[in-house]
């Protein structure tokens, strides 16, 4: 599996891990790397089966799965302690991380996550996966767009848009691989196991996300024990791209601060200047 560390080397660095949503490219955080890595090591990678970490997956693919290899890919680079960033299915590894290895993962931060599949999450990914075996690689990966940005975003940005679809289509991850990779998003749930996670846990939401509802954050804040809520309110479900002016002073003050507990949610307002 393709790793990358980078930033802070020292021995005393905190190791901030970084899991990407269901595209697996660690190339997703591209926006938060320097800001990160002032202050941490930072470990970025393509997870099994995507981008730089070709593979095929096998029947039954799961959430622990992939917290699992993730696991073992830190073990052989000598990370015994981390923080996990995660948007959407990285963030799910994160929570499961957190289950099941609790020794290795100090906190959590959940971009735009949920404890369980919400219904119209649900419709939206059955779409995309229709595109995909209906129609074709290309329409899918047009049609992901929709579903990250701000249709004023995507507006303001076509140029990049298109020339971020040749490159999707160039190296797609392959149909089977991503249709198992979504049948362990869609059916991991962790309303029986919530409780059991103690680390500190931030939630970071986006309320005009199409793909997954805010409220989501919301009803994960009430499960876990130790978390705290922080809503955007532009961005749409990849904000941390289209508005990393809001999103990296949240994450960075997050991470700066020792063992924090539970907060209210706050709402921050979007730096317009981005879009």
């Amino acid at each position: 599996m393709y790793i990358e560390l980078s930033g802070q080397q020292h021995p005393q660095a905190k190791t901030v891990v970084l899991s990407a949503g269901l595209g697996g490219s660690g190339n997703f955080w591209l926006p938060q790397l320097n800001a990160l890595r002032a202050q941490y090591r930072v470990v970025v990678y393509d997870q099994r089966g995507t981008g730089r970490s070709p593979d095929t997956l096998p029947d039954g693919y799961s959430m622990q799965d992939m917290a699992a290899e993730l696991a073992s890919a830190l073990a052989q680079h000598g990370i015994s302690q981390c923080d996990v960033v995660g948007h959407a299915l990285g963030g799910m590894i994160g929570l499961q991380m957190a289950l099941d290895y609790p020794a290795l993962v100090s906190r959590v931060v959940v971009v735009n996550g949920w404890l369980r599949l919400d219904p119209h999450t649900r419709r939206c990914f059955h779409v995309r996966r229709d595109l995909l075996l209906n129609v074709g690689v290309e329409a899918f990966v047009r049609a992901q767009p929709l579903f990250l940005y701000p249709a004023d975003w995507l507006s303001a940005n076509q140029s990049r848009i298109e020339a971020e679809d040749t490159l999707h289509v160039a190296h797609f991850q392959g149909m089977e691989n991503l249709l198992r990779r979504l049948h362990a998003l869609m059916t991991t749930d962790f309303s029986a196991t919530a409780a059991q996670i103690t680390q500190p846990v931030l939630l970071i939401c986006s309320q005009d996300d199409l793909l997954v509802p805010w409220t989501c954050s919301e009803i994960l804040l009430d499960a876990l024990p130790n978390a705290s809520l922080k809503k955007m309110s532009w961005g749409g479900h990849a904000m941390s791209v289209t508005d990393s002016l809001t999103f990296n002073p949240m994450l960075m003050e997050w991470l700066e601060t020792p063992a924090p507990g539970p907060a209210p949610a706050t709402v921050m307002e979007p730096s317009w200047q981005n879009h």
